[in-house]
């Protein structure tokens, strides 16, 4: 069953997503269908799932090397939105962590001074 929910999508898009409309983004398995994925989340976290929306991003090309040309593995993107009282902790203090990591290195980066400058 957990084989069939890839992982977590951590970016600022679903970071926001998740502060403002209280959603979560995962990579799934490309032949799971709403019910079915609605069920796993709810099973799996025990939240209750209000609703869920699914794409599939666009195939990106493999780094050409020349035995193995071709294409990355789909996947199916999904937005789960959860009801306002319910969260899903792990998750939601892994992207706090990760974005807040990022933030601070973004500001380390505008601070210090340019070697290159002299």
């Amino acid at each position: 069953m957990i084989d069939l929910i890839k992982y977590p999508v951590i970016n600022f898009k679903s970071y926001r997503a998740l502060v403002l409309n209280n959603q979560y983004m995962f990579n799934v398995d490309l032949r799971l269908t709403k019910p079915q994925i609605k069920k796993l989340i709810e099973q799996y976290f025990e939240v209750n799932v209000i609703s869920v929306n699914t794409h599939r991003p666009p195939r990106k090309k493999r780094l050409y090397i020349q035995t193995s040309p071709g294409y990355k593995k789909r996947y199916k993107r999904v937005i789960i939105t959860l009801q306002k009282d319910q969260e899903i902790p792990y998750i939601k203090s892994l992207m706090a962590s990760n974005l807040a990591a990022a933030m601070q290195r973004v500001q380390n980066a505008q601070t210090s001074p340019n070697s290159n400058e002299a």
